[in-house]
């Protein structure tokens, strides 16, 4: 069978699962769609939050951008590693103790405040429509290319999947079809690597054939190593980043982490605090699994990219190229009219442009595996992008329905009511979602670089402090989450949209990129709190009581009701 017919068949009984995963777990209550009714175990908690964390930027992206960034594409994967060990072990487990369901609901109450709970809102907002472009960004891509259709058809494809499974199931739909999605993901994505790391190493483990000899002699890096120097880049295993860069942008995707809401929000569903400790253990193994793999398939892919595309004549390039070309993601361009297309470092040379976001896909072709596994890939990319989607839905239909409308404009509404409002939410979000996919400002992972970059600005220092300084106040937080949102945001809109010609490192402040400003913006975010906290009065007694308890693990074990 061709590709075509087997992604139908793959997409086709991942999605009847998917949906048939949501009708059966619909959720009837506002604390089912919020946090699944509080009662999901930690194992399936643990796979539900790899699926949320391991987005279309860890599938489909992340590879490849070490494919093309080689020892500079590590920041991707040290940042989002060490980021979810940082919310495992100091945020997690203390916000569930609060027993809270959302981060503004957190923020509003640990800072007495309803202003601040707005500030969380809108921050809250913002950073989940960042993050949730670049996830509809990549169900477009997979769409376009397996199924022949334009990226914006495969958008739309993906809006109406996701609204379907969120809106009517909440939390609870969304848990059990993320079960779901890890074990299609994980298998998507491990099984080309075995293939192509037996093909070319003979080593069925891909993270051992990275450092293994060729079946053909010599070390993979090592020919690797002199591909790229011979064509005008740097060594894959050297970086070309200035240090400071490579320190910001590793701790803004850590810290970013920590703050993002659709992650916190998984450790919600689960019926003890204990259960929460579980979960993040599993789900860091689950995660693992992937990220240990991705430098393999990044070396893999571009090693069998200049094999089989540098210096061929264009009347030989293969097939797979051809397929891609029809997507727009990649093009020919025969600059000297030699017949051959050159691959080298300098668009004035450079004759192969390729989309950093399609090596993932792209790699079962290039390496000519069957069809079957091909089609594989694309079902495992759009699980991942749509279950981080449907998790960054869920926040900004939760922070819109219980924050904004329950918590402080509307607080009387009924069940029922703020039940609706929250799937009506949800179905807004889904279109304005869609939009950001078609017109996204930049590639997959970039843009998902932001969102953490805005997430560590703005929520993590007042999540830190709230949990572990007695003396810090609203006036603090309202003024630190404002200053590190703005000035981040600010900075990231002159470098990309106001003034891109201007983004060099030379321009940049303290030779910080704008995917590592987050940062200086949560550094800025932290000596505001800071300050401000100790020249206005101290908080309630009640608080400092309140923060002294949630510190104390007298209790754990206990049933803790999420309100």
């Amino acid at each position: 069978m061709g590709i075509l017919t087997w992604t139908y068949i793959m997409v086709g009984l991942s999605f009847a699962l998917y949906i048939g995963i949501a009708i059966w777990s619909r959720a009837g209550s506002t604390k089912e769609f919020y946090v699944a009714g509080g009662g999901v175990s930690p194992l399936a908690n643990g796979m539900a939050t790899a699926a949320d964390w391991m987005s279309a930027a860890s599938f489909i992206s992340m590879a490849g951008l070490i494919s093309f960034m080689g020892y500079d594409g590590s920041v991707y994967l040290m940042g989002w590693t060490g980021g979810y060990v940082l919310l495992a072990l100091l945020l997690a487990p203390y916000l569930r103790k609060f027993g809270k369901f959302t981060v503004p609901d957190f923020v509003g109450d640990r800072y007495y405040s309803r202003t601040a709970r707005l500030v969380a809102v809108v921050c809250a907002i913002f950073v989940s429509f960042t993050y949730v472009a670049g996830q509809m960004r990549g169900v477009g891509i997979v769409f376009s290319r397996f199924l022949e259709v334009q990226i914006e058809t495969g958008v739309i494809i993906g809006m109406i999947i996701v609204l379907f499974y969120a809106v009517l199931g909440g939390m609870k739909g969304i848990t059990y079809t993320q079960v779901a999605q890890y074990c299609v993901l994980i298998f998507a994505y491990m099984v080309p690597a075995i293939f192509i790391s037996l093909l070319l190493t003979g080593n069925p483990v891909p993270q051992l054939g990275l450092g293994s000899e060729l079946e053909t002699g010599g070390y993979l890096l090592d020919k690797l190593d002199g591909l790229l120097t011979e064509l005008g880049f740097a060594a894959f295993t050297s970086g070309s980043k200035a240090t400071i860069d490579v320190f910001c942008i590793t701790a803004a995707l850590m810290v970013g982490t920590a703050g993002l809401p659709h992650v916190i929000v998984r450790f919600f569903t689960v019926p003890r605090v204990r259960d929460a400790r579980k979960s993040a253990g599993y789900a860091l193994v689950f995660i693992a699994i992937l990220y240990t793999t991705a430098p393999a398939i990044g070396a893999f892919g571009m090693y069998n990219m200049l094999q089989t595309t540098s210096n061929q004549p264009i009347a030989d390039m293969p097939q797979w190229v051809s397929n891609w070309q029809k997507t727009g993601l990649i093009a020919l361009d025969d600059k000297n009219g030699d017949g051959r297309i050159q691959y080298r470092k300098g668009p004035e040379q450079n004759e192969l442009i390729i989309d950093k976001d399609i090596m993932v896909l792209a790699n079962p072709e290039i390496a000519q595996l069957p069809n079957w596994v091909i089609a594989l890939v694309g079902a495992g990319g759009l699980a991942a992008a749509l279950s981080t989607a449907a998790g960054l839905l869920l926040v900004i239909s939760t922070s819109i329905s219980h924050d904004l409308l329950k918590k402080s404009f509307m607080p009387g509404i009924s069940e029922k009511s703020e039940l609706l409002a929250a799937r009506a939410a949800a179905a807004v979000a889904v279109i304005i979602a869609g939009y950001f996919g078609i017109n996204p400002p930049g590639f997959v992972a970039e843009v998902v670089a932001f969102a953490f970059g805005l997430a560590a600005a703005s929520f993590f220092p007042v999540i830190i402090m709230g949990i572990f300084s007695k003396r810090m106040n609203r006036e603090g937080a309202i003024a630190g989450m404002a200053t590190g949102l703005i000035f981040t945001i600010a900075y990231i809109s002159y470098f990309k949209f106001i003034n891109p010609e201007a983004n060099i490192p030379e321009n940049w402040l303290f030779h910080v990129s704008p995917e590592g400003i987050g940062t200086l913006g949560m550094l800025l975010n932290f000596a505001v709190s800071f300050a401000i906290s100790r020249f206005t009065p101290a908080p309630p007694l009640a608080v400092q009581e309140l923060v002294e308890e949630i510190r104390v693990p007298r209790g754990a074990s206990t049933e803790v009701v999420a309100h």
